[in-house]
């Protein structure tokens, strides 16, 4: 099932739902999200609520220490431990469940195919959960296809209000910042996201620790924060954590912060070089200051004058549904692979597009699954040139069974 509902809009609270259901069962779940960021902060929220209802939850991440990740698996194997959360370090060789009944993936469209089944792989066919605010092209396409239920949680708690998006050229970053300051003298604070750490790694695109420095030097009233991917973890959270107590102003940050970053009183967000940014992720970043209960900035900087990635960009002017921003990157991008991995691209069946043909998918889905319900092996004689046909679309994908 895909749970699909903007940025604060409560899935937190579904999957620690789910994940006590399981417990109370007395099986196995686990909840894996992308990044150390996110699973930290899951397990604090999760395993603070978790513990008044008397159940212990785990942490295993990358970085864990080898006694305490050694300690989590011998409890995963042996069923002691019911709730895990982690990262990719939960499918990895060596750890074991013994009744593993829920998969739930957070953020799931920053895991790759293999990934998200590798961790399922590691139960007896257990439920999956997959929860994003946008769903990535191949998930809005299985959707319409069939291969995911879908439930929406359509609303935010009373007085959030929606991020105000601009697209700028390089000529206008001035008024991006002259807004940053201005926002930070009110007594908020704000994000500045780079797509790389550092300068040169490619040509013409703004690094964190350069526009970090810059900004150091030409705006010295404010107090600046630096974060991204290769920083020491005890580093991180001492950056993170003063930027959450208001002991910093700006954070400079990489992408690094497109999940698991809650930070209510940060209210403006600009992101240099827009245009290497995927609508999924530019509509995560600008989720970092949709907590604010006060009104919400963000600002897409890009130096291309392509009229193309202009109006990609533009999208995000127009819209905050995720949902929508997801259709509109399943038309430019197509929906990838039916069989295989890949998750962009345009397929070579031929069916109807997912994202024009919305109704008649509904409609062939519903006829679809009562069909199987009539005659699951396809052996009645009106469904023999069917069962044909699906014989020959194996042969012929040597991926398709029936």
């Amino acid at each position: 099932r895909l749970l699909h509902g903007d940025v604060g809009a409560g899935k937190t609270a579904v999957a620690g739902a789910a994940l006590l259901a399981v417990a109370r069962a007395g099986r196995q779940a686990a909840l894996m999200a992308p990044t150390e960021l996110l699973a930290e902060q899951h397990y604090r929220v999760l395993a603070d609520w978790l513990r008044d209802l008397g159940w212990s939850v785990h942490l295993l991440i990358g970085s864990s220490a080898s006694g305490e990740a050694a300690a989590t698996r011998k409890a995963l194997s042996g069923g002691e431990a019911q709730i895990v959360i982690g990262t990719h370090a939960l499918f990895q060789r060596g750890v074991h469940f013994h009744d593993l009944a829920l998969v739930v993936v957070d953020e799931q469209h920053r895991f790759g195919v293999r990934q998200r089944a590798e961790l399922a792989g590691k139960g007896l066919a257990p439920n999956l959960l997959v929860m994003s605010a946008t769903p990535i092209p191949r998930t809005l396409a299985l959707t319409a296809y069939g291969d995911f239920d879908v439930s929406v949680l359509d609303e935010l708690p009373p007085g959030r209000q929606p991020v105000h998006t601009q697209v700028l050229g390089k000529r206008e970053r001035r008024r991006a910042y002259e807004s940053l300051v201005q926002h930070v003298s009110a007594g908020r604070r704000a994000f500045v996201v780079c797509p790389v750490i550092e300068e040169g790694a490619r040509e013409y695109v703004a690094s964190a620790q350069e526009v970090f420095e810059r900004l150091q030097e030409q705006v010295p009233a404010l107090r600046w924060g630096l974060v991204h991917g290769r920083m020491k973890r005890e580093e991180r959270e001492a950056a993170m954590n003063e930027f959450r107590q208001g002991a910093l102003d700006v954070l400079v940050a990489t992408s690094v912060v497109e999940v698991g970053v809650d930070v209510p009183e940060a209210a403006m967000m600009i992101v240099e070089n827009a245009e290497c940014f995927g609508l999924a992720q530019l509509h995560q970043l600008r989720g970092r200051v949709a907590r604010a209960r006060t009104p919400a900035s963000c600002y897409l900087i890009t130096i291309s004058q392509n009229p193309d990635t202009i109006e990609r960009l533009q999208v995000l002017e127009r819209t905050t549904d995720g949902f929508i921003i997801a259709q509109e990157d399943l038309l430019r991008r197509g929906p990838g692979e039916l069989l295989g991995e890949r998750q962009s691209g345009y397929l070579d069946v031929r069916l109807a597009q997912a994202a024009s043909d919305t109704r008649l998918l509904v409609q062939a889905r519903k006829q679809a699954l009562a069909l199987l319900e009539e005659d699951p092996e396809l052996q009645a004689a009106e469904h023999q040139a069917l069962a044909a046909y699906l014989r020959r679309a194996e042969a012929r994908t040597g991926g398709f069974t029936l």
